[in-house]
């Protein structure tokens, strides 16, 4: 649903022209009404109930919350109301919740809110909220900035990586180009050595070439008797 608001500990107005019929519940969460603060919320200017209400519970409330305010969001017809005591101290299991049925509230047997569609699950002394379509978690604050603290420095861990990796691929790239270069001497030097050859070839070519011309001229060279 579209333009969920969420409230905390704030007056929720539930009968025109009685304003001291009001509750302050825990947790309120409401569908489909404009996002913005709000000093107090009325049902009549609103045009909607809270749709899913937390309380927490303990001993010394436990009647106001189990009768009063149960009764209560029965009436105005708030779809779940979950009741949280998280030191298990008259709830043993902790989290408690009821979804409104045909005949009133039914307990909730499996820790799903439908409205939400999350599965609520305890965590020591926090509920923990879990996406039913991919089973992610929804983070608290604390939670959040230790994930966030989390993929920062994962982050920073992959750029110093990336950086060493490009680094490495500098080296090996000013290596190979001194390689390429080194290469490239030692052509131009074979190079050389093969001209140079090529010359020395040549001269000796042309050296026979005289001696035998030479030699068809005046015969045979003199002997070196000395």
């Amino acid at each position: 649903m579209e333009n969920q608001w969420q409230k905390a500990n704030q007056f929720l107005y539930y009968a025109q022209g009685f304003p001291k019929l009001r509750v302050a519940p825990d947790v309120m969460v409401i569908f489909d009404v404009e996002p913005g603060g709000r000093d107090n919320y009325k049902i009549w200017e609103e045009g909607q109930v809270p749709k899913v209400i937390f309380e927490m519970t303990s001993p010394g409330t436990k009647s106001e919350d189990i009768i009063n305010k149960k009764d209560l969001y029965e009436g105005i017809e708030v779809e779940e109301y979950w009741l949280f005591d998280p030191r298990g101290e008259w709830i043993r299991e902790q989290l408690r919740g009821y979804r409104l049925g045909e005949d009133g509230y039914e307990l909730i047997r499996d820790n799903r809110s439908e409205v939400l569609q999350l599965r609520l699950e305890i965590e020591g002394k926090l509920i923990g909220f879990y996406r039913e379509d991919n089973g992610e978690k929804l983070l608290i604050p604390d939670e959040l900035a230790s994930a966030l603290k989390a993929e920062r420095q994962r982050a920073e861990s992959e750029r110093q990586r990336a950086e060493s990796e490009s680094q490495r691929a500098e080296a090996e790239s000013q290596r190979a180009e001194a390689e390429s270069q080194r290469a490239e001497a030692e052509s131009q030097r074979a190079e050389a050595e093969s001209q140079r050859a090529e010359a020395e070839s040549q001269r000796a070519t042309e050296l026979e070439s005289l001696l035998a011309s030479y030699r068809s001229q005046f015969g045979e060279l003199p002997q070196d008797n000395s």
